[in-house]
């Protein structure tokens, strides 16, 4: 009998679009398959709106980001619709959709706590004629939780048979980590910055969205002094569970590090410092749990340099990415999402508390039903 069909849709901290894979798992060894991908640019007027929610939330009403939500429906309805003809299946064919939305405010430590992403369920299910599941974080979060990060379920279930400690990492626009010990409960959580000041920076000084590969980075030199400033954040030393977002990480806190010092640096010596600290806030993260394999994901799997300064920095453990175990590593948190989607129609729990330090282990997400 042919395993159930899903599809996941990621859109994360970089801004940079939107990620959609066509799964389905088999229960019986913990495995996916991958049936086709695709990606999708957002649009220069929705990124333009994106950057403005992200960067100045109080400067945003009620009624622009209900309008912005409806967009983002329709945009990530689009991206599916793509998807199911690049595969040449119906919507039939899918049992759920399970879309991450896209995240413009994270504040579990506010109070009252609240974690908001954009990209309305309703409007995907209605268009696609798919159920979706979406508003993944709320559940957690009024369980007391950080409600992130959210994949260290799926990192369990698909990587959780090895012998000894592991870590699952994600690089994206925030790096977190999910700590795999034998005989013990998953462990999780943000690291800190991943691509989202690379990214910044490398936009303000080249207007190119990323640095590719991290050879722009690469041709500068690492600030001693800059290094040891930025690791003074008060975030890298709190215990977990924490999480964080761009509402911390962003250029004004870069800036705000910089003092006299930064003003002296070239762009690329400040990029390959920025370089430096991603992959030593990892590392810290992965000794502190003594993993001796480090799975990389994410966009950062493909920054040459920062996987170089990760390897550096971690000579007694195998640092690779997830390809080697058979997951490409650009689409396991979308791949990620298709799970939790599956999870919710199954009527299983996903919240973890001991990653998000939730009061208990709650059903994630929150179900839109299909229409005719």
């Amino acid at each position: 009998m042919q395993s159930e069909l899903f599809i996941g849709l990621m859109s994360g901290t970089s801004l940079d679009g939107i990620d959609a894979a066509l799964v389905s798992f088999d229960a019986a060894d913990h495995s996916v398959q991958l049936h086709k991908t695709c990606e999708f640019e957002f649009p220069q007027d929705i990124h333009t709106k994106l950057r403005h929610v992200v960067e100045t939330p109080n400067g945003v009403d009620s009624q622009q980001l209900k309008e912005l939500d409806d967009e983002l429906g329709l945009l990530y309805a689009s991206s599916v619709n793509s998807l199911l003809k690049a595969a040449s299946i119906s919507a039939n064919d899918v049992s759920a959709i399970g879309c991450h939305g896209q995240t413009v405010d994270h504040q579990p430590d506010a109070n009252p706590p609240f974690s908001l992403q954009l990209g309305s369920g309703e409007i995907i299910a209605r268009a696609t004629g798919i159920t979706t599941v979406n508003d993944f974080r709320r559940a957690d979060i009024e369980a007391g939780g950080q409600g992130a990060p959210l994949a260290p379920g799926f990192h369990e279930w698909a990587f959780g048979q090895q012998a000894s400690a592991s870590a699952i990492v994600n690089i994206g626009g925030i790096a977190n980590i999910t700590i795999l010990s034998p005989d013990e409960p998953v462990k999780g959580y943000d690291t800190g910055p991943g691509n989202t000041l690379l990214d910044l920076w490398c936009h303000e000084h080249t207007q190119k969205p990323f640095d590719n590969n991290g050879a722009w980075g690469n041709r500068g030199n690492r600030d001693s002094a800059l290094l040891k400033q930025l690791l003074q954040e008060p975030y890298l030393s709190r215990t977990p569970p924490k999480s964080t977002g761009r509402e911390l990480f962003n250029l004004q806190w870069l800036k705000k590090m910089f003092g006299e010092n930064g003003l002296k640096l070239a762009p690329q010596d400040v990029q390959a410092t920025l370089t430096e600290f991603t992959a030593q806030t990892i590392a810290a993260a992965a000794q502190r749990c003594a993993a001796k394999q480090i799975w990389i994901c994410g966009g950062g799997a493909r920054n040459a340099f920062l996987m170089g300064r990760l390897a550096a920095n971690l000579q007694n453990c195998s640092v690779m990415t997830t390809d080697r175990a058979g997951i490409p590593a650009d689409w396991v948190e979308a791949i990620a999402f298709a799970w939790l989607a599956s999870a919710r129609l199954a009527g299983i729990p996903t919240g973890i508390p001991s990653v998000t330090g939730a009061r208990s282990a709650e059903l994630l997400g929150k179900i839109h039903l299909s229409t005719p």
